[in-house]
């Protein structure tokens, strides 16, 4: 089932309170900065897109609809990577649904819990060849047989294949290997590839996105200088 960062941001909000409730500390780790940026900032208070504009939207692929973001929110689209299904569609439904770009929406935000709890934050940005040759690795172990037979078993369910799932990185590429649209070597260097990708783009953004206040750790994880930096995150925390 598809989990927008609303979503995500409604059941972390729950498990915070619960945790806190119990008097533990909640500890966020992330991967995906949207997400966390929703639970702190909050989410901008868009309208339900009306049914019919999502479905005509969703009907057609992502170069159609950047073509058509062009044309009805231009700053949208030059925002936005053409490849991006998601945000493309969300663009455009948003724009033909309200009558106003996602852009305006998102200065409004609402429901965030930044100014609710004491946050202290500690940003990684390992080294870039060091965070490359784990990615690399991360592929490799995808590429098992394990991996291959959970691919295996994901499209045997006959689901659409515009769901997230079926486009995460690994499943399109051990998926094009099963259908023997690839060699194993194709699929391992796609999948290398796309991973490396990704994980730039996410270093990208949290790079710029998040507060210039918050702490950057940017040495190898696997060092003595990461105990230190979660040292001294550790001292920062509420007694």
């Amino acid at each position: 089932m598809p989990c927008s960062a609303a979503d995500w941001a409604a059941d972390a909000k729950v498990a915070i309170a619960e945790a806190r409730g119990a008097g533990r500390l909640p500890i966020l780790v992330g991967g995906t900065g949207l997400y966390i940026r929703t639970l702190l900032d909050g989410i901008a208070p868009v309208p339900e897109i009306d049914p019919a504009i999502r479905a005509a939207v969703r009907s057609y692929s992502v170069a159609h609809n950047h073509s058509a973001l062009e044309r009805e929110d231009p700053g949208a689209a030059a925002r936005l990577r053409p490849s991006d299904t998601t945000r493309v569609a969300r663009a455009l439904e948003v724009i033909r649904s309200t009558g106003r770009p996602l852009a305006e929406w998102q200065k409004e935000r609402s429901g965030g819990i930044g100014g609710e709890v004491e946050l202290v934050p500690l940003l990684l940005l390992p080294p870039r060849d060091w965070l490359y040759e784990r990615c690399d690795r991360r592929f490799d172990e995808m590429l098992s047989e394990e991996g291959i037979a959970e691919v295996r078993s994901l499209l045997a369910r006959g689901l659409n294949p515009s769901l997230p799932a079926l486009r995460a990185i690994g499943v399109r590429e051990i998926a094009g290997y099963l259908r023997g649209e690839l060699t194993r070597e194709e699929a391992l260097r796609a999948g290398r590839t796309a991973t490396r990708q990704y994980a730039k783009r996410q270093y990208t953004w949290f790079s710029r996105q998040l507060p210039a206040d918050w702490p950057r750790f940017a040495g190898p994880l696997d060092c003595g200088g990461l105990a230190n930096a979660l040292a001294d995150l550790h001292a920062g925390l509420p007694r």
